[in-house]
C-alpha cells in the first residue's frame, strides 16, 4: 500500500494581497523502490478537466498498492485556474511558453522556474493531463518519446508531431525540460472540455492514466488490450475569422470528415446573417476538436482541429 502521503507547498513568492504564491502538489510514496511519475493538470487555467481527475486519481491511489512515488500536480497555474482563463490576469502570457522559466523574470517565468526546479526537475515520468476550455472539447494523445506509454491511455486518436508546419507544435512548452534536456518519458494527454457534461472524460482520463500506471510498472494489475488506434502526423487548428454564434457542423470528434464538408458557420446574434462558413481542410480528415454547443465566439478564438488521415498509420 502507499508508506506515506504527503503534501509539499513550495512558496516561490508573494502576491500582492500580502498571499504567498505557492505550488500545490500532493506525493504519494509507496511501499516499493521505483521512479517517480509526476501527473499535472490545468497549465492553461481554463482546462480543468485533468484537475478534476487528479483528485479522482488521488481517492483511488491513496489506497493502491504502489511501486515508487507518485507526484501530483493538480493546478499548475492557480492564477489563471481561479478566474477560468487560459492565462494567469498578472502578466497575461501562455504559461505553456515560459519554460524553463527565469527566477528573474514576469510572474509567468517565475512560476515556470519554479515548477522546473521542484517538479519536471525531480519526476522520472511526465503525463501532462490538458483538455479543451470551457468552450470546445477535444480528444488525442501526443506521441513524444514513448509511444508505449502514449499508446497506453487507450486513446482512438493520436498525434506524432512531425515538424511545425501546423503550428501545432509550440516552443517553451514543460517538454522544453522534460524531453529536450532530460529525455524523460512524456504522454500528452488533450481530452474533454466544452460546456458539456464532462463525466464521461473524468472516467476515460482516470481509467486511461491507471492504464498508463500500470503499463510503467507503478500499480499491481495487467495492462488492458489498446483498441485500433489511429495515428496521424499532421493537425490542422481552424479558428474562426469572424465572430458571433459559431455553429457545429461536422461528425463526432474520432469520426471521418471528407473534403467539402463544413466544420461550422459563425453567425451573427445581431442581424443573423451567416458571417462565415469553415470548410475541412483536407480532402480526408479525422475530427479531433470542435465546439459541441452553439458558442459565442471571438474572431481567432478556437474553433475545430483536424487530423490529416492521408499518412495515417495504426
Amino acid at each position: 500500500m502507499v508508506k506515506s502521503i504527503n503534501q509539499l507547498r513550495p512558496k516561490f513568492t508573494t502576491h500582492a494581497d500580502g498571499s504567498d504564491a505557492v505550488l500545490f502538489m500532493h506525493e504519494l510514496v509507496g511501499e516499493q523502490d521505483g521512479p517517480t511519475i509526476g501527473i499535472s493538470a490545468s497549465i492553461h487555467g481554463n482546462e480543468n478537466t485533468g484537475s478534476q481527475a487528479i483528485l479522482e486519481l488521488f481517492r483511488i491511489l491513496m489506497d493502491t498498492p504502489l511501486k515508487g512515488r507518485i507526484l501530483l500536480l493538480p493546478v499548475a497555474n492557480p492564477h489563471a485556474f481561479a478566474v477560468n482563463e487560459r492565462f494567469s490576469t498578472i502578466d497575461k502570457v501562455d504559461l505553456n511558453r515560459q519554460f524553463p522559466g527565469n527566477p528573474k523574470g514576469t510572474y509567468s517565468q517565475q512560476l515556470a522556474h519554479a515548477l522546473t526546479e521542484r517538479f519536471l526537475n525531480v519526476i522520472d515520468v511526465h503525463i501532462d493531463l490538458h483538455s479543451g476550455t470551457d468552450r470546445p472539447t477535444v480528444d488525442y494523445v501526443y506521441i513524444w518519446n514513448d509511444e508505449k506509454l502514449s499508446r497506453a491511455f487507450g486513446s482512438k486518436l493520436l498525434y506524432r508531431p512531425v515538424d511545425n508546419k501546423q503550428g501545432t507544435v509550440f516552443g517553451g512548452t514543460t517538454k522544453t525540460v522534460t524531453i529536450d534536456t532530460r529525455n524523460i518519458p512524456v504522454a500528452v494527454i488533450e481530452l474533454g472540455g466544452g460546456i458539456v457534461d464532462q463525466t464521461p472524460y473524468l472516467k476515460r482520463t482516470v481509467d486511461g492514466v491507471l492504464n498508463m500506471l500500470r503499463t510503467a510498472g507503478a500499480i499491481p494489475g495487467d495492462p488492458w488490450q489498446n483498441p485500433k488506434q489511429i495515428v496521424v502526423n499532421e493537425l490542422a487548428g481552424i479558428r474562426p475569422t469572424q465572430a458571433g454564434w459559431l455553429e457545429p457542423l461536422a461528425p463526432a470528434n474520432g469520426e471521418v470528415i471528407k473534403g467539402g464538408q463544413l466544420l461550422g458557420r459563425v453567425v451573427s446574434p445581431y442581424s443573423f446573417e451567416v458571417l462565415e462558413e469553415i470548410p475541412t481542410p483536407f480532402e480526408n480528415g479525422v475530427m479531433i476538436m470542435q465546439h459541441l454547443t452553439r458558442n459565442l465566439v471571438a474572431s481567432g478564438d478556437y474553433g475545430f482541429m483536424v487530423g490529416n488521415l492521408e499518412g495515417a498509420t495504426d
